[in-house]
């Protein structure tokens, strides 16, 4: 079959890697699990093998035909769309056992950052993610406040999850051979902190690090003024990268 490089596709062929994420995952008989960019089923095989209903998606038609045709399986569904459009609270109350999926993937490069936006927006619909990432996007996922890679995807992940590096994949992994190393990042809703105002603490989070060199209070000037920003406890002139997740949660909860 014929790659198609404008989805990212690069292929897992590793067996004890492929082995090494479905150790980490450890899906049981029963569960319910997204795939995402299923690609020639290196990861869909071994958790039909191990009983789990998989819900693939895949945009690629050639890849989801190739699927369908080589898992014949009735726990096996294929979705042919786009995973960064498509509706996961769909397959919520189909039988999910508590109603909560878990999910899997290999997320594609190019799509990885938006695509980790747009699951984390619907974190609490799952019971855990296991995915598989550029290790630079990986390492900004996992960041801590006052690191070089703390920032908009670092503040948005610890909100909502428990983000937890697995294990890092060599390009040999992969055919072809992406240019860059992976890493394989466990993610698990948590309530340690409540988001009383999504839509507020997004916006605050996004306009911080969109000028992250600047002091917060220069960084949301027109979002926030010093007031608000001192009452939320947080230092004026301290720098996006400085502040912890608690922090940007208090402002959202004091802007008008």
């Amino acid at each position: 079959m014929k790659r198609r490089p404008r989805l990212g596709q690069h292929f897992l062929t590793d067996a004890s890697v492929i082995q090494q994420i479905i150790s980490t995952a450890a899906p049981g008989a029963g569960e319910h699990f997204v795939e995402i960019g299923p690609g020639r089923g290196a990861l869909t095989g071994p958790l039909l093998s191990r009983g789990a209903v998989v819900h693939a998606v895949e945009i690629d038609p050639a890849l989801a035909q190739e699927l369908r045709e080589r898992f014949p399986h009735e726990r096996l569904s294929v979705h042919l769309a786009d995973a960064l459009e498509f509706d996961y609270s769909a397959l919520e109350g189909i039988g999910v056992p508590d109603a909560r999926l878990r999910l899997i993937g290999n997320l594609p490069y190019y799509l990885s950052t938006p695509l980790l936006f747009r699951l984390l927006q619907s974190a609490a619909g799952f019971r855990d993610m296991t995915v598989m990432l550029q290790r630079e996007v990986a390492e900004r996922l996992c960041a801590s406040p006052g690191s070089g890679r703390y920032g908009r995807l670092s503040v948005t992940a610890a909100a909502r999850c428990h983000a937890e590096p697995c294990f890092s994949v060599a390009p040999r992994a992969f055919e072809p051979r992406p240019r860059v190393h992976s890493m394989v990042v466990r993610l698990t809703p948590n309530s340690r902190y409540r988001i009383r105002r999504p839509d507020a603490f997004d916006r605050v989070v996004r306009q911080a690090f969109s000028q992250r060199r600047k002091t917060i209070a220069n960084a949301l000037r027109g979002l926030a003024n010093k007031e608000q920003i001192t009452a939320a406890g947080i230092d004026p002139t301290q720098r996006p990268e400085q502040i912890p997740v608690k922090a940007y949660l208090r402002l959202s909860e004091h802007l008008d």
